[in-house]
């Protein structure tokens, strides 16, 4: 069943997914303002797939079940679905200018498929067998899940099994005939709360002596034992404050992270997908980790064209768009988020079938996609900066806009002085070109730069990941050669 946006926000509504915030148990999240921005930004992942126009990008047929899924609950069966994919995600990024959350869960789905199949052909487990049923639930539901890797990691120049405190990695800390028991955390979950289950991973590769670790599974958001601490972001306040609407930049639309703990949490043996199988660990984080950089092609790419958009407005606005060097740094945008765009096509057009079937992007292509996210957003984001100009970051808050109290000699409100004095072009009301400039300081700045600026830096791997990957898939001796037959050197 294809669920609708408010459909979705109804099916959290049931769930008694325990969620702190401000050192306080929030019981009615789903309506928090802090929390519920990030729920809209989900909920249009479902409304659009109920629109005709984008029905071929927002599902897919599933061969599992035999009907058409919300294409964040698909396993990728060709190139044309990793790039359906890429391009699904742009235009989520465009509707939403915000992180709308389900690429990890959608991740976490395809890197699964193919590690668990290849667990159990080595060791006659079955755990891809169980896999299987579970993504049928999901699909057959249209759940939400969140893909969970990130440990804290405590001291990082230790393992796992070296650390100080045990828990700062998850680890299993008892078997049981019908399941396992697990400690530990995940950290800065993307739309953890607003999922309804949580597929968790391993976070590293792991050694023997890392066996209780290297542990993979599934669990509702509200089983007994888990908990959510959610995480600040910058402005985040003004989402509480009577009335804030210009303030706010983007009202309707955000991201979400939090620490989600395990306090003994019990996993039947149903969800279980690997439970010491070390060497597999780190296979599993690495398909994982190239799906998900793969996805920055596309979900970085739509938020870059609204970043395009409200700079090109605010020149207009301003008076200045018709100034060469703002034509040129618009122009410098669009290459740079075009770049990215090209990356995430590039990965899933070179995409292979797995042993399990499913389709792999291509894991150098997608590393290089990574690793331009992680530097070309700034420079987008450093352009429309410059073009928005310093009043993006020190105007006169909305209250002070609407205020009443005179101050003025002639019986001006603030109000007034503040309409009078940030006025730009006669293409604009002073309120109008307020809303753009709170909107590129919210984005580039403020709480939607974490699923922006700050996600592409760190997300799916800090950028020394991806140049470790591509390190290793560079495949330098073959370039070598190649220059050495060229060169007609003999050894």
């Amino acid at each position: 069943m294809l669920m609708t946006g408010d459909q979705y926000i109804e099916s959290l509504r049931k769930l008694k997914t325990r969620v702190y915030l401000f050192g306080e148990k929030i019981d009615n999240w789903v309506d928090h303002p802090m929390i519920r921005p990030s729920i809209n930004c989900v909920a249009v992942t479902y409304d659009l797939a109920h629109e005709p126009q984008y029905q071929d990008l927002m599902t897919a047929e599933s061969e599992l079940i035999g009907e058409r899924v919300n294409r964040f609950g698909h396993i990728h069966k060709d190139t044309e679905d990793l790039k359906k994919k890429v391009k699904m995600q742009r235009l989520l990024g465009q509707k939403t200018a915000s992180c709308f959350q389900r690429c990890v869960g959608m991740d976490a789905f395809n890197a699964e498929f193919s590690t668990t199949y290849e667990m159990d052909k080595k060791y006659g487990t079955e755990y891809h067998k169980r896999f299987v049923e579970f993504l049928k639930q999901v699909q057959k539901e249209d759940w939400t899940v969140d893909g969970a890797m990130t440990d804290p990691k405590g001291d990082r120049g230790l393992s796992p099994s070296q650390q100080r405190d045990p828990d700062l990695f998850l680890r299993v800390t008892e078997r049981r005939p019908d399941g396992i028991v697990v400690r530990g955390a995940k950290a800065h979950q993307t739309g953890c709360i607003n999922s309804h289950w949580h597929l968790i991973m391993p976070t590293i590769s792991m050694k023997e002596e890392d066996k209780d670790y290297a542990v993979s599974f599934a669990c509702p958001s509200d089983v007994e034992g888990l908990y959510m601490i959610y995480g600040r972001q910058s402005c985040d306040t003004r989402k509480l404050e009577k009335g804030a609407d210009i303030d706010l930049g983007n009202r309707q639309f955000g991201g979400q992270e939090a620490l989600v703990v395990f306090d003994d949490v019990f996993i039947p043996n149903e969800y279980v997908f690997m439970d010491g199988e070390t060497e597999f660990a780190g296979v599993l984080v690495e398909r994982f980790a190239g799906y998900h950089r793969q996805s920055y092609g596309g979900c970085k790419v739509g938020v870059g064209d609204v970043i395009i958009g409200a700079s090109a407005l605010i020149a207009d606005y301003n008076g200045v768009s018709k100034a060469s060097h703002i034509k040129d740094k618009l122009i410098e945008m669009t290459h740079l988020n075009e770049t990215l765009y090209c990356c995430g096509l590039a990965c899933s057009t070179e995409g292979y079938p797995t042993e399990a079937g499913n389709y792999q992007i291509d894991m150098l292509l997608a590393n290089v996609c990574k690793l331009n996210v992680t530097r070309l957003p700034y420079d987008i984001v450093h352009l429309a900066e410059e073009i928005a100009g310093g009043i993006m970051v020190t105007m006169p808050s909305e209250q002070d806009f609407r205020s009443k109290m005179v101050v003025g000699r002639s019986g001006e409100t603030i109000g007034d002085i503040v309409n009078k004095y940030l006025a730009g072009s006669p293409l604009a009301t002073t309120e109008n070109r307020m809303r753009v400039l709170r909107f590129l300081e919210n984005i580039c700045l403020g709480a939607s730069a974490v699923g922006y600026r700050t996600e592409s830096l760190h997300g799916a791997g800090s950028p020394q990941a991806q140049r470790i990957m591509i390190a290793r898939q560079g495949n330098i001796e073959s370039k070598k050669q190649l220059a050495k037959d060229i060169a007609g050197i003999k050894e």
